[in-house]
């Protein structure tokens, strides 16, 4: 899923008001375990959040190297239940939910009906009929309106739950073996294997229970590692995640803020909201036209989207002018930023695209930026100039993502 952390230096743009502007700031069930481990916070959609601990490059090698644990409890989580849960979901999203398993996870888009992206969700399938969607936070009110007007005429109940859940990610190479420690986690005895953790693939959940409640373990995350994504009700999230750190601390465990998960889900080449998705983007020029399933019957946005793609048929072969994601390498130590301006020469003057992430790869030792860029323009290897404050530095144009982990 691709919820909003807060960029290094690059604010996320779907942010909420600031506070002395706006309602009172939401804490999070872990506010007391966050104040007590030194974190600095941030301000993201109304609430305060963690964007760090110790150093952001810190928190984002130890995830690449061992672990990270993150709170993730801003999010919103939806559930959807009833008997017409799957075809709803299918008439609401962009993907085919109904094909998935029980236990199964989707990436999904949520449209609206002029093709444009609401937001981006992740789907799991928790039961025949029942459905977890967790939306990104800065998109909580419009995401759970949209679902709740789309439930017309469908048997279902639709019911926004992101108080009664806190969200623990734990990210990196060594996550699983730190779930696997920590204590208290119960899976169903019915089991065949040496440990659940260890046949739960990539997307996929299964139930288990923490402190005798309900708890769901998914094998998802935004960093670019393997990790898992842990739903557990708000009462029991700080014992969980003192559990969490007391196993994972010997395996390299850190506490890990949303300043590290912003330049760990860019170099891993995931699309953040209000950066490279928003309502006036329609999933093919994000790269997710894959995403779309137009083997449906009906969903929200297809009309739109299907009328794009005649006109782009109809076009005497031309390609299509709207701006395409690319993928931007460049060199030295000066990172193209957000909203900087990419020409075709350094003595252009005309705009042929913007950026719309960047940093200084922590991993990579070199810059990575990702942008939206006139297509002629966008084949893998061209060269390019950004405007970084007054001096024009070279980008090549490269393959995302920047950075793929080895799987097992």
């Amino acid at each position: 899923m691709t919820e909003a952390p807060v960029g290094v230096e690059n604010p996320a743009r779907d942010e909420g008001p600031a506070r002395d502007e706006g309602p009172e700031p939401v804490f999070s069930p872990l506010n007391a375990v966050h104040l007590a481990a030194g974190a600095s916070f941030t301000d993201f959609a109304g609430w305060q959040m963690p964007v760090r601990y110790t150093s952001d490059l810190a928190e984002h090698r130890a995830v690449r190297t061992a672990a990270g644990i993150f709170d993730l409890s801003h999010m919103a989580e939806i559930s959807v239940a009833g008997p017409d849960a799957a075809a709803f979901l299918d008439f609401a999203l962009a993907g085919l939910l109904s094909a998935t398993a029980v236990g199964q996870a989707k990436y999904s888009l949520l449209l609206d009906h002029d093709g444009g992206i609401i937001d981006d969700v992740v789907a799991y399938r928790t039961g025949e009929t029942e459905f977890l969607v967790v939306a990104n936070a800065g998109n909580h009110a419009v995401a759970v309106g949209a679902l709740l007007k789309r439930a017309a005429g469908f048997d279902v109940l639709v019911s926004d739950v992101s108080d009664q859940l806190a969200l623990i990610a734990v990210q990196g190479p060594a996550a699983r073996e730190i779930v696997k420690a920590t204590a208290g986690i119960e899976f169903d005895a019915d089991t065949v294997d040496d440990h659940p953790l260890d046949s739960l693939k990539y997307y996929w959940c299964r139930p288990a229970r923490y402190a005798n409640k309900p708890l769901l373990v998914a094998r998802t995350g935004y960093t670019g590692e393997d990790g898992f994504e842990l739903y557990v009700d708000v009462a029991s999230a700080e014992a969980l995640w003192n559990a969490v750190v007391e196993a994972g601390v010997p395996l390299g465990l850190v506490p890990a803020g949303l300043a590290a998960r912003d330049t760990l889900r860019l170099e891993a080449g995931m699309p953040l909201y209000g950066h490279e998705l928003g309502r006036a983007t329609r999933p093919a020029q994000a790269g997710l036209g894959r995403v779309v399933n137009f083997a449906k019957e009906d969903f929200v946005g297809r009309a739109a989207l299907e009328a794009i793609s005649e006109s782009a048929d109809q076009g005497a072969g031309e390609m299509d002018p709207a701006r395409v994601l690319v993928g931007l390498r460049g060199a030295g130590k000066r990172a193209a930023r957000a909203d900087y301006e990419l020409f075709e020469t350094t003595e252009s003057t005309t705009p042929i695209g913007v950026i719309t992430s960047g940093v200084l790869s922590p991993t990579l030792g070199f810059p990575v930026a990702m942008a939206y860029l006139d297509p002629q323009f966008s084949a893998q290897g061209t060269e390019l100039s950004v405007d970084v404050r007054g001096t024009r530095l070279p980008l090549t144009v490269t393959a995302l993502p920047f950075y793929r982990r080895k799987r097992d």
